[in-house]
């Protein structure tokens, strides 16, 4: 079984890498604080214009007020009246937080003012005072932002007699923007992140099918498929309910293929094993025969010593048979891991191993063996890979047909070929033979496994397999397996 690989810490931060449930909600809260940012900028904009443009319409009225009540006096030169005046527009325009007016004549010596302390009567109003005011501007805000500046000229027929000067405090509008612009800020992150949150819980509702699918196909892959549970399949509606039904009948069908594939397996051992075995009880019983009329003979004639003799020599000859049927079988199907080297006699038991088809099916063997006695590849898969090959061949020739088995090496490959006369492989079996990976057989109908095992142990050996149908009839089967690297040798 594989594991997924796990991701690094430095992919994981990539926001690639981040999931669906995450990256839509963030998403989702990006796109509204920009618009968050857009919208309370705008509305910053807006409530500056309408709150300077409503300061100007204040001052303007208190200047307008204060110039037609101080216009008389100032004509006159009467002071006090105009410090009266002053007084009397500084308590009707409370509300306006005027901090000081200042008025003075033509050329900028101060008649009267609020703030008598810092602009005495008569004195001369330096550059530096006048500054703030600007010039021409209904009002001028400080740099600060704390204080507005405001003037208008009092003017008789036409003649300018002097200016009034005001300052008014304005951290109240200061304030009451800021405050505005906290509420925007915290009502719009609020709004931000209760919709990331509410994003992230409709999307990971909307792709927790796509999720249970995901996590259903990483089971695939490591080798098992699991259905989803039917209580999951009745939760969901529409399409993913579909979907996962479909996934459903796919797993089934899969689970069923892999549990046909396992029994036909299982089948064809026993197939290949009762075949052995008839073939087995067969070479064993002829020699049987023959030892119990020479230990018959023993029996009445046992005192002559050319019958002893040539009893005992019957019984030898027999033993050894017997031997050698059951040394090949057991060589052949013995489980072990072993990596012993192939040696010359190992085919040579697998040609005894055939011979009970071959006679029986009366089949000319063409049999050339020209490896050496030792080398450097798998002797279990080999011996498994040939008989396969030798029976099969067995099947597809018919009566009193032809087989053929060649067995070469040179310093790199080691080459086993397989010929019969028989009908030649179908197309569906060339394919399959002819991949350059295992893959699942096509299932036929008798069509047993016997290809499927060829190809697992030729892949497994790391190499391949040439496959055709011969012009003159029959079927070729060539296996080329590379010998072992560190133990090549020179072979002749």
């Amino acid at each position: 079984m594989t594991s997924a690989r796990q991701p690094s810490p430095q992919a994981s931060w990539r926001a690639g890498s981040w999931p669906l449930t995450l990256k839509v909600p963030l998403l989702v809260a990006v796109l509204m604080l920009v618009v968050s940012l857009l919208v309370s900028d705008r509305v910053l904009d807006r409530l500056a214009d309408t709150q300077k443009r409503h300061l100007e319409e204040l001052t303007g009225a208190y200047l307008d007020s204060l110039s037609s009540a101080i216009l008389p006096h100032v004509l006159r030169e009467d002071v006090w009246e105009v410090f009266d005046s002053l007084d009397r527009a500084r308590h009707l325009y409370a509300g306006l937080d005027v901090l000081s007016t200042i008025v003075a004549d033509s050329d900028g010596h101060v008649i009267a003012a609020t703030d008598p302390q810092n602009y005495p009567t008569r004195s001369l109003l330096s550059a530096d005072q006048l500054r703030p005011f600007g010039r021409q501007l209904p009002v001028a805000l400080e740099a600060d932002g704390e204080h507005a500046y405001s003037q208008r000229p009092l003017t008789y027929q036409a003649r300018q007699l002097g200016t009034i000067y005001a300052v008014f405090d304005v951290r109240a509008l200061i304030a009451e923007r800021r405050e505005v612009m906290a509420t925007l800020i915290l009502g719009n992150s609020l709004l931000a992140f209760g919709l990331a949150a509410l994003g992230y819980l409709l999307v990971r509702r909307m792709v927790r099918p796509v999720q249970l699918l995901t996590e259903r196909f990483g089971y695939g892959s490591e080798g098992r498929m699991v259905p989803i549970p039917e209580r999951e399949v009745r939760s969901q509606g529409g399409d993913f309910q579909t979907l996962f039904r479909r996934y459903n009948s796919l797993v089934e069908a899969v689970n069923e293929r892999q549990s046909l594939s396992a029994r036909l397996t299982q089948e064809e051992k026993l197939s290949s094993l009762g075949r052995l075995a008839s073939g087995m009880a067969h070479e064993i019983n002829n020699p049987l025969g023959g030892m119990f009329n020479a230990l018959d003979a023993l029996k009445r004639h046992g005192q002559q010593d050319s019958v002893r003799a040539t009893s005992i020599s019957l019984l030898e000859r027999g033993l050894a048979g017997i031997r050698d049927v059951v040394r090949a079988a057991l060589v052949t199907y013995r489980s072990s891991t072993e990596t012993e080297p192939l040696r010359h006699a190992d085919f040579e038991d697998l040609r005894l191993l055939v011979s009970p088809e071959t006679r029986r099916k009366q089949l000319i063997v063409g049999w050339h063996n020209a490896i050496p006695d030792s080398l450097p590849v798998s002797r279990s898969a080999i011996r498994q890979i040939a008989l396969n090959l030798l029976l099969n061949a067995c099947t597809a020739a018919p009566e009193d047909g032809e087989i053929g088995f060649a067995a070469v090496c040179d310093d790199r490959h080691l080459r086993v070929t397989v010929t019969d006369s028989g009908p030649g492989l179908p197309a569906w079996a060339l394919d399959y033979l002819r991949q350059a990976s295992p893959q699942n057989m096509p299932i036929r109908e008798a069509s047993g496994l016997g290809l499927w095992m060829i190809q697992r142990l030729v892949a497994g050996s790391g190499g391949r397999i040439e496959a055709e149908n011969c012009p003159a009839g029959g079927a070729s089967v060539r296996i080329i397996l590379p010998l072992r690297e560190g133990e090549l040798r020179h072979v002749a």
